[in-house]
Formats: C-alpha cells, sequence, structure tokens
C-alpha cells in the first residue's frame, strides 16, 4: 500500500455493519450505520428498517441513499448490498 486512501475501498464501519447484518445481529449493524451521513450507510440503513418491518422509516433511509424504495425480498436485496457494497 502507498499510504494514498482508495475512496473506493470498503470503510471498516460498513463491512463491519454488513457482516452484523450476516449474522442475523440487528442493534450492531443499526448502531455501525445510523450516525454516518455517506449514501452506502444510508441503503444499509433503509434494508434494516424494511428487516424490522418499518416501511416508513426505510422509505425515508433510501431517500437518503439516493435510492428508490426497494420491492426485493430481504435475502436478494442482502446479497445486492452486499455485492454493491464490498470491494
Amino acid at each position: 500500500m502507498n499510504g494514498t486512501s482508495d475512496e473506493r475501498a470498503t470503510p471498516d464501519w460498513l463491512r463491519a455493519a454488513l457482516d452484523a447484518l450476516e449474522r442475523g445481529d440487528w442493534e450492531s449493524a443499526h448502531e455501525l450505520v445510523q450516525h454516518e451521513e455517506d449514501p452506502r450507510a444510508a441503503w444499509v440503513h433503509a434494508h434494516l428498517h424494511r428487516v424490522e418491518g418499518d416501511e416508513a422509516n426505510a422509505a425515508y433511509w433510501y431517500r437518503r441513499a439516493r435510492r428508490a424504495l426497494c420491492r426485493l425480498p430481504l435475502e436478494q436485496e442482502r446479497v445486492a448490498l452486499r455485492a454493491a457494497l464490498l470491494r
């Protein structure tokens, strides 16, 4: 590594949130993303609120993520999150 940051690299907090989500640890995943201003965090946050059944709150976070409201089954969106956000 040459000491420069790669803006496309997955931040540690995001990797940890996705790992927590994968383990079914909603609380930890939520704690990791709820204060981040990054649109990637907002997408994960939206998904987490879908998991808990709070569609109105999820819709708010999809808007913050600049994404359309997701209608995929939760598992499909989870796979899409990991594919898009882990580098």
